[in-house]
């Protein structure tokens, strides 16, 4: 729950902390994100950060929530970004989690592509924007693992001390009257809107108003054409996704309650972009940042889970003496080695951890774990370009994969595959990568879902497997 009302702004400095910017209030021990996140849901730019596991030390600890920036940013080019980094305090507070203000919000899938000037889909329905990101200038701040909570509020955007001192005491201000006030209604009250036209869909024989970007068998076709094309030299893996599409027929905010109820993962996040929402059960993480050291954890080979503890470990045995699984997650390793070696010095990059099995929600995946140091000449925006999109959700060599992923797709893949994610003052920053993620647009629910193709992948068995990573997305769907 949510107190109201908070202590007087004269004892809101905990003891150690700054006496001046940013300012910092420390939250009582009941204090809920899920509750905070139902009273500022209807405000511009909302992004929750949400770890909804069990945290460990280092995996699903902090999760973070802000809304209104004090600035937005749409299109398709990093340098507004670029300003914005550049302004950011180069100093922060170690004992804090680490988002207490900064940038924030959504590189997509067709950014990284951009990047690497791959052809076009065929179709550019329910185009969302390559980068919606905003400048924000407070945060509310979950440790899970200590169980304390905090407003942090920086002053973003002031000319001068005593001005940010002023601008962060009124922004602390402003959050705690809107975490005091009832819950807004108006995120509740859905209209469903008339589906905009899109790329021929499909029935998936799963629900009635559930389709597919692939005709029944289209996709198992595509699988079999990737594994002749590698077969032949063209690339080694190529992960394919087939784009579900739902009808709207709920508040996104009410839809991502029940999606992290149906499905907690440790890279969970919503986002509202405006004229789309991201809502995300992500299990992945993409670049994480900390003291200047990068780290990587790319995510390949999956089985699903039983609910039986027993059948539960005798498949994940399974999946980590697969040596197809295995392959694939090697494969992905030494590309991001590859990616991170573009930003990193000479010589810091390390194997952390090869091929763990990591048990989730619906389904157990091998994790490895890649870390580097990042070069002096080169800052977070300079790492994203050098890694995106993540080699996991797009195969190798990563140039070709996109390459046919655009070919066989046919439509864009928008937040799915891309990431959502803050660059904090300070410099330390995280991302994540958008799998088990649904994007809201234009009176649809987009939810793709695809995996990891390999000279060895069996069609059919790889178009099962998206059903499986479907699995909690489509148990929290209204229907």
């Amino acid at each position: 729950m949510i107190p109201a009302p908070f202590q007087p702004l004269a004892s809101r400095q905990p003891d150690g902390m700054a006496s001046s910017t940013p300012l910092i209030q420390a939250l009582p021990d009941h204090f809920s994100l899920p509750l905070a996140f139902e009273r500022l849901q209807a405000l511009p730019g909302v992004l929750w950060l949400d770890s909804v596991t069990h945290p460990q030390p280092t995996l699903g600890r902090y999760s973070f929530l802000t809304a209104d920036p004090v600035a937005q940013y749409q299109g398709d080019t990093i340098e507004p970004v670029r300003q914005w980094l550049a302004a950011l305090p180069s100093s922060s507070n170690p004992e804090l989690p680490p988002f207490q203000g900064g940038i924030a919000g959504l590189f997509s899938y067709e950014w990284g592509a951009s990047l690497e000037n791959i052809p076009r889909t065929r179709f550019n329905d329910l185009n969302t924007p390559l980068l919606s990101v905003g400048l924000y200038d407070w945060t509310l701040a979950t440790d899970h693992f200590t169980g304390q909570s905090w407003i942090i509020s920086q002053g973003f955007g002031a000319a001068s001390p005593t001005a940010r001192f002023a601008q962060a005491t009124e922004r602390l201000e402003q959050v705690l009257q809107w975490l005091a006030a009832p819950a807004w209604p108006s995120p509740t009250r859905f209209t469903p809107q008339a589906p905009a036209p899109v790329a021929p869909q499909f029935p998936t024989g799963r629900h009635p108003l559930l389709t597919s970007n692939f005709s029944p068998g289209g996709f198992r076709e595509a699988v079999a054409q990737i594994v002749r094309a590698i077969r032949k030299g063209d690339s080694f893996q190529v992960n394919l996704a087939q784009r579900l599409l739902f009808p709207a027929r709920c508040a996104p905010a009410d839809l991502y309650r029940r999606l992290r109820r149906e499905n907690p993962a440790p890279e969970a996040a919503y986002y509202d972009g405006g004229s789309f929402q991201v809502l995300s059960s992500s299990p992945e993480t993409f670049l994480r940042v900390r003291n200047g050291v990068v780290e990587t954890r790319p995510i390949k080979g999956t089985c699903r889970r039983s609910g039986d503890p027993d059948i539960d470990a005798q498949w994940a045995q399974e999946l980590f003496a697969s040596v197809k699984d295995r392959a694939e997650n090697v494969m992905i390793v030494d590309l991001m080695r590859n990616d991170l070696s573009r930003v990193c010095i000479d010589n810091s990059l390390h194997v952390d951890q090869l091929c763990q099995v990591e048990p989730y929600a619906f389904v157990q995946h091998l994790v490895s774990v890649v870390s580097g140091r990042l070069r002096g000449d080169c800052d977070i925006l300079d790492l994203l370009a050098a890694c995106f999109p993540g080699g996991s959700i797009t195969g190798a060599p990563k140039v070709e994969a996109m390459k046919t992923i655009s070919q066989l797709e046919q439509v864009p893949r928008g937040p799915y595959c891309g990431s959502l994610g803050y660059i904090s003052s300070g410099g330390m920053a995280d991302f994540n990568i958008l799998i088990r993620t649904m994007t809201q647009a234009l009176g649809h629910l987009q939810i793709p879902v695809g995996g990891g193709i390999t000279a060895a992948s069996d069609p059919a068995a790889e178009e099962r497997e998206t059903w499986h990573k479907a699995e909690g997305l489509l148990r929290a769907l209204p229907i």
